[in-house]
Order: C-alpha cells, then sequence, then structure tokens
C-alpha cells in the first residue's frame, strides 16, 4: 500500500482554555497546514471569537484550516455566563469551578467526535485535558500531548519528580537538581505546584496531567533544539524520541496585522503603538509586560513602575485589570505617574500586541515573567531579557535564560505565588532591585553588549530552525510522517 500523504490526514488541535495555551496552538495549526495537512482547532465561544480573523485569513490563503466550535459548561460549573479562559475569571477565587468545567468538557467533546467524517488521524491537545486520554482511547486516534514548557523544564520536572529531592530540604535552603548537563538550583518555594502545591488542592489533578502526558504517543514542544541542545536530547531518552520540537511556533506570523491580533484584541491601536517607537533610538526601549494571567497588588505595581521610572530609559508598561486596579488606577492618578513618565511611558492598560512590539528597532530588552510565550517570543527578536518570575514552571524558565542561555538579568524574585493566592512579604520585589536589573540589560557596556550579541545570535538561530532544511521544520515533516505510518497501518487491519 502507498504511504498517505499529508492531504489525507486530519489533525485535531484542542487547546487547554487560556491565552498562553490556545495562542500557540493556533500558530501550530497554520504550520502544519503549511505542510498540507488537514487541521481543526476546537474552541469554545469566546476563543472562537478571538481567533476566528486570524485563522480565516490563513484559510482564504489557501491552507486547509477551520475552527470547530464546542459549548463551554460555565453555568453548570457556577461560573458567569461568558467566562471560558482562565484571563477572563473575575477572580481566581473561581478557579475550582474552572477546573470544574473543563472537566465537564469530556461529553461535549466526545459528542463532536461522533459526528466527525472523517475521524481525525490524530489529537494534539493540550495535557492540561488529561481526559482527552479516555477519549482517544475510545474513539482509536492516537494522542500527542502539547506542552507549553521547554524541554529544559520538562527534564527539571522529572529528574525532581523521580529523585523527590526537594521533599528532604527546608523549603529556603537552595538544592542543585540530579541529573541535568548544567548545575541547577532551586529552593522548593521556586517550584511548580505539583512539587510546591501551597494552599491549593490540586494535586490530584496534576498527578492526572503528569501520567496521562507520560502516556500520550508523544510530546510536541515549542521550542527549537539549538536553543536547548543536551536537554532536548535527555528528553527524548524519557519519552522513547517521540518528542517534536517544532518551534518558535510565533514565528509562524507573517504579517503585521495577525501580529497585532494575535491573542485577543489589542487595548492599543497598533498604528498608535509604532507611532510612539517612531521618536525613539534604535534598542532605547524595555518592554514590561507580565503576562496574560498575572494581577499584581496594588503596592508591588508601585515598585515595578518606580523602578521602571527611575531607570531613565522610556519604556511600556502593560497592566492587566484585576481586583486591585481601581487602587493602581488611583495611585496613578494621584501620584500623577502617568503625567510625570508621559515623554518615555506608554502604559497600555489590557492586551498588548506583545510580538509586534518585540519585533520593532527601538525595543531594547524585555522585561518579562518568563512564560515560556514570551520567552520564546524575546529569544526570535533577539532581545535581552529582566527576568521577573510569578508562578507555574516560570522560575525554571528564568534558569535557562539568566544561568543556560546568558541572555538575562533577574530582578531576585524569590517565592512562586500560586494563582488565587494572596502575595506573601517575602515575595516583594522591590523597585531599587527592577531598576539594577533593567540598567544591567540595557547597558552599552562590555557586560551588556555580549548579553545582547548572544540574543541576537539566538534570535537567527530560531528563525533558521523554521525555515526549509532547519530542525523545526524537519521535525514537522517527522510528526507528519510519523502520524501518516499509524493511519497507513490502521487502514491495513
Amino acid at each position: 500500500m502507498a504511504g498517505i500523504q499529508p492531504e489525507h490526514l486530519n489533525f485535531l488541535l484542542i487547546p487547554f482554555m487560556a491565552p498562553g495555551h490556545v495562542i500557540p496552538m493556533i500558530d501550530m495549526a497554520k504550520v502544519l497546514a503549511r505542510h498540507g495537512v488537514n487541521v481543526t482547532i476546537m474552541l469554545t465561544p469566546l476563543n472562537f471569537n478571538r481567533f476566528s480573523s486570524v485563522v480565516n485569513r490563513a484559510a482564504v490563503s489557501g491552507l486547509p484550516i477551520q475552527l470547530l466550535q464546542i459549548r463551554f459548561p460555565s453555568e453548570e460549573a457556577g461560573l458567569p455566563v461568558g467566562c471560558e479562559s482562565a484571563d477572563t475569571l473575575p477572580s481566581y477565587q473561581l478557579i475550582h469551578n474552572f477546573f470544574v468545567a473543563i472537566k465537564l468538557l469530556l461529553a461535549i467533546v466526545e459528542e463532536k467526535l461522533e459526528e466527525m467524517n472523517p475521524i481525525p488521524s490524530c489529537v494534539i491537545c493540550d495535557k492540561h485535558l488529561p481526559w482527552m486520554a479516555e477519549a482517544c482511547k475510545k474513539f482509536e486516534i492516537p494522542r500527542v500531548a502539547f506542552d507549553g514548557m521547554s524541554c529544559f523544564t520538562q527534564l527539571v520536572m522529572h529528574n525532581l519528580y523521580v529523585s523527590k529531592i526537594h521533599e528532604s530540604v527546608p523549603e529556603t535552603v537552595p538544592f542543585v537538581v540530579p541529573g541535568l548537563p548544567d548545575e541547577i538550583e532551586f529552593t522548593k518555594l521556586q517550584l511548580p505546584g505539583l512539587f510546591n502545591p501551597g494552599t491549593s488542592d490540586f494535586f490530584e489533578f496534576r498527578e492526572q496531567v503528569r501520567l496521562t502526558e507520560s502516556q500520550a504517543y508523544g510530546v510536541v514542544v515549542n521550542s527549537f533544539e539549538e536553543l536547548e541542545n543536551g536537554y532536548v536530547d535527555e528528553f527524548k531518552k524519557i519519552r522513547g524520541g517521540k518528542v517534536w520540537s517544532i518551534g518558535p511556533l510565533s514565528l509562524s506570523i507573517d504579517d503585521n496585522l495577525d501580529r497585532a491580533e494575535r491573542g485577543n484584541q489589542a487595548s492599543i491601536d497598533a498604528a498608535q503603538c509604532l507611532k510612539w517607537f517612531d521618536s525613539r533610538r534604535p534598542g532605547s526601549v524595555i518592554y514590561a509586560c507580565l503576562g496574560s494571567l498575572a494581577r499584581l497588588s496594588a503596592p508591588q505595581f508601585l515598585e515595578l513602575a518606580l523602578g521602571l521610572e527611575a531607570s531613565n530609559h522610556p519604556f511600556i508598561l502593560v497592566m492587566n485589570a484585576g481586583s486591585e486596579s481601581k487602587e493602581i488606577e488611583k495611585w496613578i492618578s494621584e501620584e500623577g505617574f502617568e503625567e510625570r513618565t508621559r515623554e518615555r511611558c506608554l502604559l497600555i492598560r489590557g492586551w498588548a500586541p506583545q510580538v509586534l512590539i518585540l519585533s520593532h528597532p527601538a525595543v531594547g530588552g524585555f522585561l518579562t515573567h518568563c512564560g515560556w510565550n514570551s520567552t520564546l517570543e524575546s529569544v526570535c527578536a533577539g532581545l535581552p531579557m529582566v527576568t521577573y518570575p510569578l508562578f507555574g514552571e516560570q522560575f525554571l524558565n528564568e534558569k535557562l535564560v539568566v544561568q543556560v542561555l546568558k541572555i538575562g538579568v533577574g530582578v531576585g524574585a524569590r517565592v512562586a505565588i500560586h494563582l488565587g493566592e494572596q502575595e506573601k512579604p517575602e515575595a516583594k520585589v522591590t523597585r531599587d532591585r527592577i531598576q539594577a536589573a533593567v540598567e544591567m540589560v540595557m547597558d552599552q557596556g562590555e557586560e551588556g553588549c555580549e548579553r545582547r550579541r548572544m540574543a541576537q545570535e539566538l534570535g537567527k538561530m530560531a528563525k533558521r530552525s523554521v525555515k526549509d532544511g532547519g530542525s523545526s521544520c524537519l521535525n514537522i515533516k517527522l510528526l507528519i510522517e510519523d502520524i501518516a505510518k499509524l493511519a497507513k497501518q490502521k487502514k491495513s487491519v
């Protein structure tokens, strides 16, 4: 029997309902479609509306890509109507209800799978939808897990899970993670929730995620092999070789309109944003954004804003609405912060066109929470980073950026604050530390220039990896070939 061609394969992509998870999967869908695979992305109404224009443009251009809308059971889980994404939760006290709704999606997704003709050749689903293991087994569909993290982070977490070294040391004492290519230290308080649960009781869910991810046929990673060298190889050993690094997925964007609309409707007009840059010297602006889920307390936002102001560099500061946004706005108004800094500060309230901003020549550094999407976007732009991790795997990503890649400077964050938890006094990052880190990253001396040179070289490597003949392009082809072989075997049975 002849091999099955890409155009005869149907990939179904199912993201977790949070911007940092949906965005790279939309990018992945476009990459797969460019290789001839028929791609369907399953989204709930809110995300359907957020991404329909980007996907429709791709479809009109001739790519075999489409959206499939499913209902999100908000009300059954005790959530407000239309609350379908982690960033739309009015309070993180509702995070438990959100995960109840996620679990209820199983029956809804299975109903859609019953209707699909042909049945998908493969399902690529976010690892945080562990019940998809059950659905794929029922419908006999190969399941590939999508991990929004790096191979570095995956290897660190695997070695922690196996060694349990974090369980034998006091929570504030640094320890070295065993079995890594580099000597990497953490304290328990900096680790993700599986190892540092805090006050939440998601242990059972996290264990289920870990188990079902390990049982998946393989793992697709938004990274490129040159970025993480030995870490990719070690992670492949753990996964029996079924690891495909196909990123950076943000490089799938090929026009400014897609850059401006990536993820959500921007809170600032792209033209207005670009106009602000026009009067700035190349490499002079620091862009500060702590991600779509971060909601700083008013005192911590004040430290961030004043640290940026004290650095004397032009800066863009992105504010996310949260429970303390009124208090923050009151401080901005009463202290005259916006008026005082208006000659060199652009304050963006809400969603920012991040990829568009980072690609502008005026930007010289990125103050980031070290979410993996943001980290990769900075790498692609060839920018050094000021690292300000908050929760999840962000402290792990910081180690990769600062210690392994040597393209970042930390603000000295010491403690992870999980979603829904109160900010701890020991987690405070002062304006002085923020100012110092910004000045080091933007420094024009020998150390700063070397950091920039290394960041720019990684940016060039990233772009080469996704071009024809590059490592990520090759991995996409290998993934498609692998699924085609499975489809052929199934057809011949």
